[in-house]
């Protein structure tokens, strides 16, 4: 059943553009890692008076949402987030209603049909590999770091996810996600649209130290070292917004798979994810690789293959040591994307490598993850519709 709030006259009236001048570009520090929090996450300060929440950094989704709790104070099957669920109220909250044209973009997005059981507001559920949430579309005020000049407040559309299903319950370490996919409702869309940003560009820059950071807008781009390719189509329905085409798959020089398959960028899933046969022949080579290291296959809670050698594994420094052989994704005409050890396993509590590439049934694509971004500038130029990676950067914060 739908969570309700109470509505002001006026409420259905849509959002005016915001009429400032236009700022070129913000950066947003981030925290989290692999491994163990499982997100790279931006603090973001809504509502008014505003409070912080972490979000997830997710280019796999165009919707930005959190945990919520309804009008009643109630979260149903909610998870165990970092601060108290965000309750939209007056004054700064607003209902988008179901007849708002945010409201047909998102569920096009999503590839559902729209149902008005509560016609002043938008509902939607969203659906991921570990679950779904529930929730309703709304507008909050957002505290940012602009540049110039300062728009203090902005409305922006976000998600209240008030029901997280039958997974709820879990200790988290975000209260939410942000979406950075290209359709209108994501974030960035609505920052270009309301004229506080003039280019919807998106870069991250995440560490294997943990941390990094994130910008939007095109002043933080490098004019140079660039490995750019296009930007793939994205049909009706396709849960997920980036991709580079498709690739080859290979583990040093010797090829995984058959044929070339297609690749996607989520920043919002820990592990890179291949389907089950591919994944198969991927370990195989793997372990081959390995007959002539000390390492030997262990257990470990934390993922399902993982190695010890003569002593623990304290530090990617100690993985490279052991694991010589890298895997690269060949998008053809010479463009690689290259992933050496450090960049698929992670070191455990337990002083375990763990692989970070795990296979899957649901999916018949290659699924980058965060692991595999690591270290590197991944930058989402939704203005030229083109993918770029880079190491120029390393781990300098834009200047702004």
């Amino acid at each position: 059943m739908a969570a309700r709030w109470t509505m002001l006259a006026g409420l259905l009236l849509l959002l005016p553009l915001l009429q400032s001048a236009s700022s070129s570009s913000m950066v947003f520090k981030l925290d989290g890692n692999v491994y163990p929090a499982g997100h790279f996450y931006v603090t973001m300060n809504i509502a008014d008076p505003s409070k912080p929440y972490f979000l997830s950094v997710d280019t796999g989704s165009d919707l930005t949402w959190l945990e919520c709790a309804a009008s009643n104070g109630a979260c149903e099957r909610c998870n165990k987030v970092p601060h108290p669920h965000y309750r939209p109220g007056p004054p700064s909250y607003k209902v988008v209603p179901c007849t708002d044209p945010l409201c047909d973009t998102l569920h096009q997005d999503l590839g559902t049909t729209k149902h008005c059981t509560e016609p002043f507001q938008c509902d939607y559920t969203l659906t991921y590999a570990d679950g779904s949430s529930i929730g309703a579309l709304m507008t909050d005020k957002f505290s940012l770091p602009m540049v110039k000049p300062p728009n203090d407040h902005p409305d922006l559309a976000i998600g209240c996810g008030y029901d997280q299903g039958v997974n709820a319950g879990k200790v988290t370490t975000v209260d939410g996600i942000l979406g950075l996919g290209p359709s209108s409702v994501s974030l960035v869309s609505q920052l270009k649209n309301h004229k506080i940003i003039t280019k919807n560009v998106i870069g991250h820059y995440l560490s294997t130290k943990g941390g990094g950071f994130l910008f939007f807008g095109e002043e933080s781009v490098p004019s140079s070292d660039v490995t750019w390719v296009p930007m793939a189509p994205r049909t009706p329905g396709k849960p997920y917004p980036y991709s580079p085409g498709r690739a080859t798959l290979q583990l040093d020089t010797k090829s995984i798979g058959a044929e070339p398959m297609e690749v996607v960028f989520d920043s919002g899933s820990a592990y890179t994810y291949l389907p089950e046969l591919v994944h198969s022949q991927l370990v195989t080579a793997l372990k081959a690789s390995l007959s002539k290291s000390s390492v030997k296959e262990v257990h470990d809670p934390a993922l399902p293959l993982c190695w010890k050698g003569n002593g623990p594994f304290k530090s990617l420094d100690d993985i490279n040591k052991e694991f010589m052989s890298p895997i690269s994704f060949n998008f053809g005409h010479g463009v690689t994307m290259t992933i050496p050890p450090e960049k698929y396993l992670i070191t455990t509590e337990q002083g375990s490598a763990c692989l970070g590439i795990l296979g899957t049934a649901d999916i018949d694509l290659y699924l980058i993850g965060a692991i595999a971004m690591q270290d590197q500038l991944v930058i989402y130029d939704n203005e030229t519709r083109r993918l770029g990676w880079t190491h120029s950067l390393c781990d300098r914060m834009p200047e702004t």
